[in-house]
């Protein structure tokens, strides 16, 4: 890709559990030239929800986007929309390069 980025793909059909009721479990990577990872899609461990306040319950997320060291929650809808979604984010990245 431009500017030495390149594109990791890790994905598996699973059992589904209440974590991945879709049955897949993926990794969908950018990285720079120098190997970090600078975007990822992905539900291979979970994370908490750091919006609830202090006290309140925190729930835990599987599918998460990682925007170089910020993660936040993503909404599986379908391999078709992650997909999507996956690409548009990396062409925001290299738009920014």
């Amino acid at each position: 890709m431009d500017s030495g980025y390149w594109t990791r793909f890790e994905v598996r059909r699973v059992t589904p559990t209440p974590q991945r009721p879709h049955g897949i479990r993926y990794s969908l990577t950018l990285h720079d030239r120098r190997n970090k990872r600078v975007l990822g899609f992905d539900n291979a461990h979970a994370v908490r929800d750091e919006r609830k306040g202090r006290f309140q319950a925190r729930r835990v997320q599987w599918d998460h986007r990682h925007d170089r060291d910020r993660t936040s929650h993503y909404q599986f809808h379908s391999a078709e929309a992650l997909l999507q979604d996956f690409w548009s984010a990396v062409d925001e990245v290299l738009r920014s390069v």
